[in-house]
């Protein structure tokens, strides 16, 4: 008598199985899920327009989304993206006015990335040789960076109202389209993945999880664990910084509104943390996290379909 296992799975389907990594598919199907609806209850969703539309509004987001995963799984958090994603766009649209021309798009690029970058620095430094608390750390420099994001502001400013920056040399990062698509679009395309190779194939991106995992057990092993941490911040101040100057290539107005920073902020941290498929940092899904962080604001975008 011999018995039939048509419905019983074998060793080696069962081996396949275990391989999947289910809990980084669980945010992917919520996102394909979002994706599906929003195409069947408005058609212009689906249309190429209407993709790179939103693909090029969620640009700094994915960029800023990408460089704090790397924050979170280190054992950190940052909760200055916002803050600092504003000061950037701020500062360069400052130092562009008042330089003009060029000269003033190059160096205002350049003074919006690099500040990002310091900030970082500063947060990584006051969070780990300074022993404080990133969530305390980085909540506090936020509100000096705000702060300061006036000051620069007021310097920025002819009479009333909002710092205005269409200037044609600096504005063709946003209108240039490489093979039909925004430059903006490209440039969140290459950070992620370049991101995205430095975790999974580098020798820094295993020191990253070492210290997210266990970091004394890091330590013990020879790795440096706070310059890995302060170099998880600054790569998210970069991000930071580089996504402030593409958004204010793309609108001509200058985001001066604090609940633009805060919304920012956790519009990130809902991404990244969402897509966490475990309460250990060390155990997270980076492509999940950056698809999490775009299909929280997809279903914004139906009304305008």
């Amino acid at each position: 008598m011999t018995l039939t296992t048509g419905t019983v799975p074998t060793q080696a389907q069962q081996s396949v199985l275990s391989r999947i990594p289910w809990r980084s598919v669980a945010i992917v199907v919520p996102f394909l899920a979002v994706f599906i609806a929003l195409s069947i209850g408005s058609p212009a969703f689906l249309s190429f327009q209407n993709i790179g539309n939103v693909l090029d509004r969620q640009a700094g987001i994915l960029i800023i989304a990408a460089a704090s995963t790397l924050v979170l799984i280190a054992g950190g958090i940052d909760l200055s993206v916002g803050a600092t994603y504003m000061f950037t766009a701020v500062l360069c649209g400052t130092v562009i006015i008042k330089v003009g021309g060029t000269e003033g798009a190059v160096l205002g690029i350049l003074a919006g990335v690099l500040s990002g970058l310091a900030v970082g620095i500063i947060n990584g430094v006051i969070s780990t040789y300074l022993r404080i608390n990133p969530l305390i750390a980085t909540l506090a420099m936020s509100f000096i960076i705000l702060g300061a994001t006036k000051l620069v502001s007021q310097a920025g400013k002819e009479g009333i109202g909002q710092i205005r920056v269409d200037v044609p040399e600096f504005t063709w990062i946003a209108k240039t389209e490489p093979l039909g698509m925004s430059l903006p679009i490209w440039i969140a395309l290459v950070v992620v993945v370049a991101l995205g190779v430095v975790l999974w194939r580098t020798t820094f991106g295993r020191y990253v999880y070492a210290a997210g995992g266990n970091a004394e057990a890091a330590r013990l092993a020879g790795i440096r664990v706070n310059l890995v941490r302060i170099a998880t911040f600054a790569l998210t101040g970069l991000g930071a910084g580089l996504a402030g100057v593409i958004d204010l290539a793309r609108t001509p107005s200058v985001p001066e509104n604090d609940a633009i920073a805060t919304t920012l902020t956790f519009t990130v941290l809902a991404g990244i943390v969402v897509a966490a498929p475990r309460s250990s940092v060390a155990r997270g899904r980076y492509g999940g996290r950056c698809s999490a962080s775009c299909s929280s604001r997809c279903s914004t975008t139906v009304s305008r379909c």
